[in-house]
């Protein structure tokens, strides 16, 4: 695969990590190291960015670790643009636009993530926006100059793993800018799935915050990915529709 760059920002970790519903900052930490992830996401809501030492920042190297504001709470353009003006002030450009009015599936609404992009990028902003799985608005952020595109692999915190496979495949197809699969991954063999198809990155929370052991969780994930990339860049195999004999077809009778 080649080297993943958004932004003209280069990352060696296709695991990216979502902060919301660790137990603490601890154990935040733990499963940051664990993952070795170079990117995580942070609510606006959920820190005092005029606090240096706020909880959850306190759990971010920053010297390692690049942080992305996440608009999650917005429920339209207008309020996804004032959260993001708030953190430019504080110095964050990095923009995970998410914007879902909905509350029942979280699900984002198009017509206003992509009114909100186009202004951000103007205003100079990394805009990675969550959206649905639907290559017609992918592509059409795209020309509005997004960084990437977040496509959900199912439902925000389903842990139901990759329900969108088709449309998946023709993003990741059409797309001039990093796939990132973003909300629903609950195992790491999802991650997998997803870095096997093709996309960049993926980005995990709920499976990894709620899991028994956090950090444990982290590792696994980081593996999968690893071992993903690893399986891509060495070429598999074509996959066939009939069998394919492994050894030769010759009978014991012939032999003789």
């Amino acid at each position: 695969m080649k080297k993943l760059v958004i932004a003209n920002t280069e990352f060696n970790s296709r695991l990216f990590l979502g902060t919301g519903k660790f137990s603490s900052a601890n154990a935040l930490k733990s499963a940051i190291d664990s993952s070795e992830t170079e990117f995580v996401t942070v609510a606006l809501k959920r820190v005092n960015l005029d606090q240096k030492d706020d909880d959850i920042l306190s759990a971010i190297n920053k010297d390692k670790v690049k942080v992305m504001l996440n608009t999650s709470g917005a429920r339209n353009a207008e309020e996804a643009l004032k959260i993001a003006q708030l953190g430019k002030m504080a110095g964050y450009k990095w923009l995970k636009l998410e914007i879902h009015p909905d509350p029942n599936y979280l699900l984002p609404d198009p017509i206003e993530t992509l009114i909100a992009a186009e202004k951000l990028v103007k205003e100079g902003f990394f805009v990675l926006p969550y959206i649905n799985t639907d290559p017609v608005l992918a592509k059409r952020l795209e020309d509005v100059g997004v960084h990437a595109v977040m496509p959900l692999g199912s439902p925000i915190g389903s842990n139901q793993g990759i329900r969108t496979k088709a449309m998946l495949e023709i993003i990741i197809e059409q797309s001039n800018v990093p796939v990132v699969v973003d909300a629903g991954l609950g195992l790491p063999s999802h991650a997998a799935d997803a870095i096997e198809m093709g996309a960049d990155a993926v980005l995990v929370n709920t499976a990894i915050a709620a899991a028994g052991n956090p950090a444990q969780m982290a590792k696994a994930f980081a593996m999968a990915v690893k071992s993903a990339e690893y399986a891509i860049n060495a070429m598999p195999a074509p996959i066939f529709s009939k069998a394919s004999p492994t050894s030769p077809m010759n009978t014991f009778d012939d032999i003789v």
